[in-house]
């Protein structure tokens, strides 16, 4: 029975995507169809910085930092910038802060819709496509500088592996081996991952890998907040496995930053990688 608050199309055969349905009945409710006066709007609205993803046997990790900056501004220590978008998959934000958590929300509904619709739950590869559409319908904002570039990871059943997406701003999609970063830091995450990362690590050492590579993107780049000891402020980590995804508890990713710090203090720069190879 079909719920009288809700227009016949929602509910009709084929009509899956909540993004396409949205386009059709109130399209101003999608965050790329606003209108924005002309000019630059970067500069004025929160930007999340830095966010990392490595897979590992049995699952796939997606951590974030914290910080988000308007220009040379802290705007807030405490942002959440990774969300889980259903049971086997998580996305995190870089860009436009509210414009990129609005677009998350939003794909959330859209597999959840397509979930009803359907009956059955989208492919991993369904999953990226979907979100792909969703940044390009972003790219007038994009435009005036208001982008939103997330990173999509996934715990594929049909392969049983975790998965990586990147995106850029027209929507272009790009499936990434083993690790990827995005963000303002994502320069000096990658740098990181690049030396650190082995394809056997298990559960704690990729969180390790995940804090030392925030760790790294915050040594070098402002607008990555790194640990925050003193206020209790510790990078968000999601890992998804066969079972589902979960975030990982605050006290474990403290426990985890604590040991990174310690480290630190003996050296700096962080642990040392092999020069030819090899654990």
């Amino acid at each position: 029975m079909g719920d009288p608050r809700l227009p016949a199309a929602y509910l009709q055969p084929g009509s899956s995507s909540f993004a396409d349905f949205l386009a059709s009945q109130s399209p101003e409710l999608l965050p790329g169809r606003r209108s924005l006066p002309p000019g630059q709007a970067g500069e004025l609205a929160p930007h999340g910085t830095t966010i990392v993803a490595a897979t590992y046997p049995g699952g796939v990790l997606l951590a974030g930092d914290r910080r988000a900056t308007m220009g040379n501004i802290i705007a807030s220590r405490d942002i959440e910038k990774v969300f889980a978008t259903d049971e086997y998959s998580a996305a995190g934000i870089a860009g436009t802060a509210g414009l990129a958590v609005e677009l998350v929300r939003l794909f959330q509904t859209e597999l959840e819709h397509y979930e009803k619709i359907e009956g059955a739950r989208l492919s991993m590869d369904g999953k990226a496509n979907r979100l792909s559409a969703l940044i390009r319908g972003n790219l007038g904002m994009a435009m005036q500088g208001l982008a939103v570039v997330p990173l999509f990871v996934g715990y594929d059943v049909d392969v049983a592996a975790g998965r990586i997406f990147s995106y850029d701003v027209t929507g272009g999609r790009y499936e990434e081996t083993g690790y990827h970063a995005v963000g303002s830091g994502s320069l000096f995450a990658r740098g990181a991952l690049k030396k650190l990362y082995r394809p056997d690590l298990d559960e704690d050492d990729v969180v390790t890998l995940a804090v030392q590579a925030l760790y790294d993107a915050a040594d070098d780049d402002s607008a990555t907040g790194g640990p925050d000891v003193a206020r209790r402020i510790f990078p968000m980590v999601h890992l998804i496995t066969a079972e589902g995804g979960r975030t990982v508890e605050e006290e474990r990713v403290a426990e985890v930053s604590e040991r990174v710090i310690a480290g630190r203090m003996g050296r700096p720069d962080g642990p040392h990688a092999p020069l030819t190879g090899g654990a």
